[in-house]
């Protein structure tokens, strides 16, 4: 459940980042608490995760969502340039971020770890 909270925070990541744009500095209302709102809950989920899963780990993840999410938000939706080297090294991030989770412990393997043996 931990790595869901991670996905879905840094996907409200993505959102939050966005919205700074549209708020155009806090200076259109209901884009800023637009802004504000999807900030508080990205947050939340990921706080939520840290309660499951390794701080280093995690926190990666997260804000390589939202790196790579907001990288590709910018290409698409606001015609930031698109070229091959740029795709290129946000697959090479998105490659990292699955790298970093492939290689990490699940929070069920790691509470599992610190069990105390059975005595008998």
């Amino acid at each position: 459940m931990g790595w869901f909270y991670v996905l879905i925070g840094g996907l409200f990541e993505v959102g939050w980042a966005y919205g700074l744009r549209a708020s155009e500095g806090f200076t259109k209302p209901v884009a800023s608490v637009v802004t504000i709102i999807t900030l508080a809950i990205s947050f939340y989920l990921f706080a939520k995760a840290m309660r499951m899963l390794e701080i280093g780990t995690a926190y990666a993840v997260y804000t390589g969502i939202g790196t790579a999410g907001t990288a590709i938000v910018g290409m698409l939706v606001l015609g930031e340039p698109a070229d091959a080297l740029r795709i290129f090294f946000v697959a090479l991030l998105v490659g990292g971020i699955i790298g970093i989770k492939l290689v990490s412990e699940d929070g069920d393997k790691k509470d599992a770890s610190r069990e105390e043996p059975d005595a008998s």
